[in-house]
C-alpha cells in the first residue's frame, strides 16, 4: 500500500504541492490529460527546474488564456460535469465544501446567510491546483497522505478584502475544523496557503508513519525567502510490516456508577472514532469494588472524548498519556464459500495476506440457520478463506 508522506518545510500551496508531485515522478502529459476532462478554459502548466537556498526541486504555474471567475455553486457545476474518478470528483466536492465553510467561519455569516464570494479563491488556477493534486495522488497509486504539523508565519498580507494577518483567517478556520496541529515560526509572511491547507486538512492525517522510502521530490514556491527554504517535500513509499502509530490513553476510576452505563458509554467512544475502550475490574478505597475505564484514542479526537467521559460518568478526573502502537495493516471483504457469502477480516504482513478471521455474527447466523456446529461454520469459512486470499497470493 503506497503512502506519501508531505514535509511542510516553507509551506505549502496548491501549485507547490502540483511541483512536489512531478518531481516524485508524475508524467505531466498524464496529469494534462485527466485535467482535460475539466469544463474549463484552455490552460498550460509551466514547469521548472529551480531551487530554494540549497534545495532543488520543481515549480509550477498555471496559465490560463481566459480566467473565468467561480461562485462556490460554480465550482460544484464544473465539478459535475467533468469525467474524473469518482474518488477524485468525491475528494474535490469536500475540499472546496471545507473552503465555503471557513469562508463562512472568516466571515462571522450565520447558517441563515448566503455564503461569501471566494474573491481569490473563485480562479481557474484554484480548480487546476485542487484537482490537479487529487489527479496525481490518484495516478501515483497513493492510498494515504500524512502531514506534518503547519506552519504559520507572523506578519501582514495584502488581500482583496484588506491587510489581513500572515496567519489568514480562513486558513486558520480550515486547520480548526480538523484540529490540524499548527507550528508557529518567526518567518515574516503567508507560509501555507487557504488553498493547499483545505487539500491538507481533506486528505492527510496529522500523524507520523513508518514506512520504507522509495522516492522523495521537492514542490518550489514563487518566493525565495533566505530564513527558509519556501518549499514542501513529498516523500513516497510503502508500509513497514507494522505501523507505529502515536496515540493517547485516558483512564479513569469509578466505584459509584450503574454498571448498566459502561456498555453506553463505550459504545459511544467507539463510534466516535476510540481505537479501543476496555474496563478493568479493580480494589479502591474502604475495599469499594470499582473499574478502571480505559480508552485508547488518536490524539485528533482527544477533547471530545474526554467531554464524553465527563458528561456520561460520575468521574472527577480523567489521567492521561502518550502511547505508541505497532499495527499491521487490516482489510474487510467478503468471500464466497461452499456455505455461502461471509464477511472476512483479513490481516497483512509485509503487504501480503497473513492471516483471516471470519466476522462472528455471520457465523453465528450461519450456524442457526444450517444447524451446524458454530466452531465448525468458524472453522470451514476460515480454511476457504485462506486458501481463496493466502495460497494464491503464495502461488
Amino acid at each position: 500500500m503506497k503512502l506519501a508522506y508531505l514535509d511542510l518545510i516553507g509551506g505549502a500551496s496548491g501549485d507547490m504541492l502540483l511541483g512536489a508531485l512531478l518531481d516524485s515522478g508524475l508524467l505531466i502529459n498524464n496529469l494534462e490529460a485527466e485535467l482535460k476532462k475539466l469544463p474549463i478554459p484552455d490552460f498550460v502548466l509551466k514547469v521548472e527546474d529551480g531551487h530554494r537556498g540549497g534545495l532543488h526541486g520543481t515549480s509550477v504555474q498555471v496559465q490560463i488564456d481566459e480566467d473565468v471567475r467561480y461562485d462556490w455553486e460554480g465550482f460544484r457545476t464544473v465539478l459535475e460535469a467533468s469525467e474524473l474518478s469518482p474518488t477524485v470528483r468525491t475528494n474535490a466536492f469536500e475540499v472546496f465544501r471545507r473552503l465555503e465553510e471557513a469562508e463562512r467561519r472568516a466571515h462571522r455569516v450565520g447558517t441563515e446567510m448566503e455564503s461569501p464570494r471566494p474573491q481569490e479563491l473563485g480562479s481557474t488556477d484554484t480548480i487546476i491546483d485542487v484537482l490537479g493534486v487529487l489527479i496525481g495522488l490518484e495516478i501515483l497509486g497513493v492510498s494515504e497522505v500524512y502531514c506534518s504539523a503547519i506552519p504559520v508565519g507572523v506578519g501582514s498580507i495584502a488581500s482583496e478584502h484588506g491587510v489581513l494577518p500572515a496567519a489568514a483567517p480562513v486558513t486558520m478556520e480550515l486547520a480548526a475544523m480538523v484540529g490540524a496541529p499548527l507550528r508557529p515560526t518567526d518567518h515574516r509572511g503567508e507560509m501555507v496557503t487557504p488553498t493547499g491547507t483545505a487539500l491538507l486538512t481533506t486528505i492527510a492525517s496529522f500523524q507520523k508513519p513508518v514506512f520504507e522510502l522509495q522516492s522523495v521530490g521537492y514542490g518550489l514556491g514563487s518566493r525565495d525567502p533566505s530564513s527558509v527554504p519556501n518549499a514542501v517535500g513529498l516523500w513516497l513509499g510503502e508500509h513497514t510490516c507494522a505501523e507505529r502509530e502515536e496515540l493517547c490513553l485516558l483512564e479513569t476510576n469509578i466505584d459509584d456508577m450503574n454498571p448498566q452505563v459502561y456498555g453506553f458509554v463505550r459504545d459511544k467512544l467507539q463510534v466516535l472514532g476510540a481505537k479501543d475502550v476496555w474496563i478493568t475490574p479493580i480494589q479502591m478505597k474502604k475495599d469499594r469494588p470499582g473499574v478502571t475505564l480505559s480508552v485508547l484514542i488518536s490524539k485528533s479526537i482527544e477533547r471530545t472524548a474526554v467531554d464524553i467521559i465527563f458528561k456520561e460518568t460520575t468521574t472527577l478526573g480523567i489521567r492521561r498519556r502518550d502511547v505508541d502502537r505497532y499495527a499491521l495493516e487490516r482489510t474487510s471483504m467478503e468471500i464466497d464459500t461452499t456455505l455461502g457469502r461471509f464477511p472476512v477480516k483479513v490481516k497483512y504482513l509485509s503487504g501480503k495476506p497473513w492471516a483471516i478471521m471470519p466476522e462472528y455474527e455471520a457465523c453465528l447466523k450461519a450456524s442457526k440457520d444450517l444447524g451446524l456446529p458454530l466452531r465448525r461454520v468458524m472453522r470451514q469459512i476460515e480454511t476457504e478463506a485462506e486458501q481463496l486470499l493466502i495460497t494464491q497470493d503464495d502461488a
